[in-house]
């Protein structure tokens, strides 16, 4: 534009003038150009190199996704997370872009080792299948898990399936591996890593450790006196690297970070280089992760941070090669606002999904609270609603089967039930909540003919071996008597830095809402739960069985505020 009104303005000057407009107009083009250059190498130092990019925000996924496993195949990303005492378990996700995540598979449909998977002589709240290591390998995906459960119940299960969304088929079980990574080497040789710096060589089939292989890596240092675990085994450019999460509680300026440990030999010695030390959007320091590459050669890492509330939410971030070690966030060392990614024209996917419950199968969004009962819920008896039945006459929530879960997430987030009560039996108590070990329920009660929805505030305390429920103390905040069987039911819920509340609301009609109570406070326990508040829906008998409750549908709705 410059260029064209100089041209035009030079026909009407003398010829002193049009030199020097001419002159000018060369001016004009070695000044663009220069700018040119410097904003295509600005873009250029911070672009992927492959295909145009799009920039998506941190956190990645603002939801209950803790310690992440994060594998490359082609040109997908696959990734696993811990959800303990959720069933089914060990949650496969994938995505092509970093950003859109939608669960394709579980490792597991349920944990049988024990009656406590099905709340029965206690509970396994806080334990079940923890820090999952992801492998693919010779044209099969392997998935190691340990709960983090004392004797035969902690034994390793060893999963694998020709493709990621499942079948999975238990390969093996063998001795307790804490924290740990399944590693394959160049030679085939297979190792698990484990706890701080342990290694176990395996048979070559998967099927059992080699007795005898044993071996400690490195030596905790004077300074890591807290916890330094979360391992996570690769090799890159002939040399192997571990990452661990390394916390230390009660030393003024010291704070969680991520380490690394390598070597040029697998059996050491490694050294070690702090490799993120960064708080991030006014919540803690963030740890424990991995690192993995794209196929155009960037390499990315996934590490996850305690937001309260919510839970604990993975962060990306870039990850730079820098003297043989990768160093984590952006040139000052920090997690970044926002991350660019491959464009990749997938359309937008989530793992938090709104559900009409017209499927003939339950959504892979959903999780059980323990195992459940699958003669006690339909999605055919009455088509387009789930049907909750009663299976087992309990006294509270917590100990209550069928209880069906999604994830809250943030920054603020709504869910909406429509509920049909008609078939309540006397005692029943069905409902939604924000549920954890400390949680806010909305819960409708058939007390004779009469349907009494109550807010409650519940909070539930466990024995520290069985986890077994000692005690829930219950405050019913408000109540009032319905005179339908028809009532929605609404949580909003928002984890904006010092906020993590919810509230409760009902409504006759699905347009006119009431609050039931005032905001409430959601927690992260980590003794208890150590989990992110879930949306639940429920429905369980205090008196006797026979009754049911269907749910029309789930509506979610994520409110980027």
């Amino acid at each position: 534009m410059i260029m064209a009104d100089s041209k035009r303005m030079s026909t009407f000057a003398t010829s002193k003038g049009k030199k020097f407009f001419s002159e000018f107009n060369r001016f004009v083009l070695v000044v663009i150009s220069l700018v040119v250059c410097f904003v295509t190498s600005e873009a250029a130092g911070k672009r992927s190199s492959g295909p145009d990019g799009f920039y998506t925000p941190n956190p990645m996924l603002w939801a209950d996704v803790p310690d992440p496993d994060v594998i490359r195949v082609g040109d997908t990303y696959y990734m696993v997370s811990t959800t303990m005492h959720l069933m089914p378990g060990a949650p496969i996700m994938r995505s092509r872009d970093l950003k859109n995540w939608e669960t394709v598979s579980y490792v597991f449909d349920r944990l049988t080792d024990s009656p406590k998977y099905d709340l029965r002589e206690g509970t396994a709240y806080g334990r079940g299948q923890w820090a999952t290591s992801l492998k693919y390998h010779n044209g099969r995906f392997y998935a190691l898990l340990a709960p983090n459960e004392a004797g035969p119940m902690g034994n390793t299960y060893i999963y694998t399936a020709e493709r990621a969304e499942g079948p999975w088929t238990l390969l093996s079980r063998m001795r307790h591996f804490h924290d740990c990574s399944l590693f394959f080497d160049d030679d085939d040789r297979v190792y698990v890593v484990y706890g701080t710096g342990e290694m176990m060589e395996l048979k070559q089939d998967l099927s059992d450790v080699i007795e005898g292989s044993h071996h400690q890596l490195f030596k905790r240092e004077a300074d890591e006196t807290g916890i330094l675990e979360g391992s996570r085994m690769l090799k890159y450019k002939g040399r192997y690297y571990l990452l661990m999460i390394s916390q230390v509680w009660g030393v003024p300026g010291r704070h969680r970070r991520e380490v690394c440990y390598r070597s040029d030999n697998i059996r050491g010695p490694y050294e070690k280089h702090v490799i993120l030390e960064s708080d991030f959007g006014g919540f803690p320091y963030v740890g424990q992760g991995t690192i993995v590459d794209s196929e155009y050669g960037d390499w990315y890492a996934i590490i996850f941070q305690d937001r309260g509330g919510v839970g604990r939410v993975p962060t990306l971030m870039p990850c730079r090669w820098i003297d043989g070690w990768p160093l984590l966030g952006d040139e000052e060392g920090r997690v970044p606002d926002r991350m660019r990614v491959v464009k990749t024209g997938e359309p937008e996917r989530h793992i938090v999904c709104s559900d009409d419950f017209s499927g003939a199968k339950l959504g892979l969004h959903w999780q059980w609270n323990h195992n459940p009962v699958d003669a006690a819920w339909s999605l055919t008896e009455r088509p387009g609603w789930l049907r909750l039945k009663t299976s087992r006459v309990v006294p509270n929530l917590f100990l209550a089967p069928n209880t069906l879960t999604q994830r809250m997430e943030g920054p603020q987030c709504c869910g909406v039930v429509k509920m049909d009560l008609s078939k309540m039996k006397d005692g029943d108590c069905a409902g939604f909540s924000a549920f954890n070990s400390d949680a806010g329920v909305l819960c409708v009660k058939k007390e004779g003919r009469r349907w009494v929805l109550s807010f409650s505030e519940q909070s539930v305390k466990l024995t520290q071996r069985e986890k077994a429920v000692e005690r829930v103390d219950e405050h019913v905040v408000r109540q009032v008597a319905l005179n339908s069987p028809m009532v929605w039911l609404r949580i909003d819920a928002d984890f904006n830095v010092g906020r993590d509340i919810a509230s409760f609301h009902y409504s006759l009609d699905g347009e006119s809402w009431e609050q039931l109570g005032s905001d409430y406070k959601l927690r992260f326990d980590w003794q208890r739960f150590f989990m992110g508040s879930k949306f639940a829906l429920f429905n369980y008998a205090t008196k006797r069985l026979g009754g049911s409750v269907d749910f029309d549908f789930f509506e979610y709705s994520p409110l980027n505020s």
